[in-house]
């Protein structure tokens, strides 16, 4: 088997004195599609956010370790640079771009108009538009999905908004992730959809902030589906940190 792309060892996030990621370990390989499934409050958008290096996100302890470079040492940018990147639940505006100059940008070969098909918009009525707040939350994370295949990146990590089936169908979900790994990404996908889940590779059931399953998606999901969990205390399930 190849080497991994993104392997994190004992990975600990704490904030205000709350262990929020306790010694995560996970591996993830290239073109691999691997499903991270958890209730809510169970640390999956602080590991994006934490991976990504977003601002207030540094970890207590642990290493991660990127296309074979320490990532936990390089600036959001940089990491970047390497092949990593995040649609996020919240996307983001840009005022005064329109979505064709967005999907374009240090992207000249990529077709903007199919990107968007993709996701299901109409290049007609949306390339022109600007990526602002005249633009619904589904509009823009439809465009920002968009956005990422037009990368092609090595590791996109797609944390799906709760709300993500009113936005994307399941078929149109599962159709920019398959384009993503035909096109030679790995793909991290954080979802509550267990129909979306069936598709991946592997898949890891995180809980407490602990990686406490991984496995072929069925037998993830079957016991993530047989949790009483509904927002993450690490009780429920009978979770102990020990």
């Amino acid at each position: 088997m190849a080497s991994p792309l993104l392997s994190i060892t004992n990975l600990t996030f704490s904030v205000e004195g709350r262990t929020v990621l306790d010694r995560l370990d996970l591996v993830i390989h290239p073109c691999e599609i691997h499903a991270l499934l958890g209730a809510n409050g169970s640390g999956k958008t602080t590991l994006a956010s934490l991976l990504m290096g977003c601002e207030g996100y540094r970890p207590t302890a642990g290493t991660v370790v990127f296309a074979g470079t320490d990532l936990l040492t390089l600036p959001i940018h940089e990491r970047a640079k390497l092949g990593l990147t995040l649609a996020w639940q919240e996307p983001a505006r840009f005022e005064g771009i329109t979505v064709r100059e967005y999907l374009m940008l240090g992207r000249a070969e990529s077709d903007p108009a199919l990107m968007l098909r993709l996701v299901g918009l109409d290049p007609d009525r949306y390339l022109d538009r600007l990526v602002d707040k005249t633009l619904s939350g589904g509009e823009r994370h439809r465009i920002e999905l968009a956005s990422v295949l037009a990368m092609k990146p090595k590791l996109a990590i797609l944390d799906e908004p709760a709300a993500g089936i009113d936005m994307l169908s399941i078929h149109q979900i599962i159709a920019v992730i398959r384009t993503l790994k035909a096109e030679g990404s790995a793909v991290l996908l954080i979802t509550h959809q267990e129909e979306v889940a069936t598709i991946s590779d592997a898949a890891s059931q995180l809980c407490n902030g602990r990686i406490v399953c991984t496995g072929s998606p069925a037998l993830v999901i079957e016991r993530f589906r047989g949790r009483a969990c509904v927002r993450c205390d690490g009780e429920v399930c009978g979770y102990d940190r020990t």
